[in-house]
């Protein structure tokens, strides 16, 4: 027996927001001072350095778990199978349902209930809950979905990765021109070819120094009201533990996997911000004395931007569909799906299509 991904979905919101609309944004430093560069050079700056050209933003009546519902339709359809079916849904997020113009999020009942009453199955023994794992929640439920079917608890399991991040944002802070809207969702199953399939797995969690790199906090208009919390960070930090731990847990995962580096076709990797996934590639690269091959690493975030959970799976359904540019996966291709996130939260998969 294997265990795989059979089918994909994704949603991608209409609403456009380029990097120009942050022109006339009023930008300002955490003590809520004016920041003293122009806003062209601001945006120009974040675009070198993250790559984001443009992001979406979903629209004002749906919520994360509307766009995860929508993924989830085309995954089912995809793989083919009656949503009856389905053993377990698992739901990655990080912020429940805001609903626009708001600043509270709803989670109850949980997210991944609401999938499983909009996709209006009837089966009790199909359980629906959510996992909370920052970033790399969707690849965490996918960790999750193999080891029901490993123990025989499931056969059949649905994993949403949803969020939407543009509600959750300080809009007078920089770093909210990183974070976007969006859905990716697939089936995970059994199968009796023992061909292909999830080879390996590695998670960790680190937080003794650094649960907090990702946080909420007040705005950085200090004329806002102090009770109300955005979603924050630290720049610097994540991207220093990013470059010196992602590529040990990738190495790790792909040395379990018995696979050869050379045989690596794709690596699918969180689109958190361009440069340090370039710069996390390189150095796992390094790890093996070589260098990342052309086109090893497809990118969404350029047009897309960061929607925390959903970028993996939907940078997977895109190039599963030839969506994006010079991308495909061919049968047998090895994949390594990787993310890193608020927790801070490491994991891969090595997995052959």
């Amino acid at each position: 027996m294997s265990i795989k991904i059979t089918g994909s979905g994704s949603y991608i919101p209409n609403e456009v927001e380029k990097n120009e609309d942050f022109h006339q944004h009023k930008f300002l430093n955490i003590d809520g001072s004016h920041i003293d560069h122009p806003n062209e050079i601001i945006v120009d700056k974040f675009k070198a350095i993250t790559g984001i050209v443009e992001r979406r933003y979903a629209d004002p009546q749906l919520t994360s778990s509307d766009l995860g519902f929508l993924a989830a339709q085309k995954a089912i359809e995809d793989a083919n199978i009656d949503a009856e079916e389905l053993d377990y849904i698992i739901c990655a997020h990080n912020f429940g349902d805001v609903k626009s113009n708001t600043v509270q999020s709803d989670i109850l009942p949980c997210l991944a209930s609401r999938v499983k009453h909009s996709l209006r199955i009837k089966n009790p023994k199909c359980v629906a809950y959510d996992i909370l794992f920052g970033c790399p929640g969707w690849v965490e439920g996918v960790i999750q979905a193999q080891a029901f079917i490993k123990a025989g608890m499931a056969k059949k399991c649905l994993v949403i990765g949803s969020e939407t991040l543009s509600r959750v944002v300080d809009k007078h802070d920089r770093d909210s021109m990183i974070y976007s809207d969006g859905a990716g969702a697939t089936i995970v199953e059994a199968s009796d070819d023992e061909e292909g399939g999830i080879l390996a797995h590695e998670t960790a969690s680190y937080t003794y120094d650094e649960a907090y790199y990702l946080y909420f906090g007040n705005s950085n208009n200090q004329d806002l009201c102090r009770d109300t919390r955005y979603i924050k960070m630290h720049g610097r930090k994540i991207y220093e533990f990013a470059l010196n731990n992602v590529p040990n847990a990738m190495k790790s995962c792909l040395d379990q996997s018995g696979v050869d580096i050379k045989d690596v076709k794709k690596i699918l990797i969180h689109q958190a911000n361009e440069k340090m996934d370039e710069a996390i590639i390189k150095r796992f690269y390094r790890l093996y004395k070589t260098q990342a091959p052309e086109g090893v690493m497809p990118m969404s975030i350029h047009k897309l931007g960061n929607s925390s959970v959903a970028t993996v799976p939907t940078l997977f359904d895109l190039i599963r569909n030839n969506k994006i540019k010079n991308q495909s996966l061919n049968k047998g291709d090895v994949i390594i799906f990787a993310s890193v996130g608020a927790g801070m939260h490491i994991n891969a998969i090595v997995y052959k299509y």
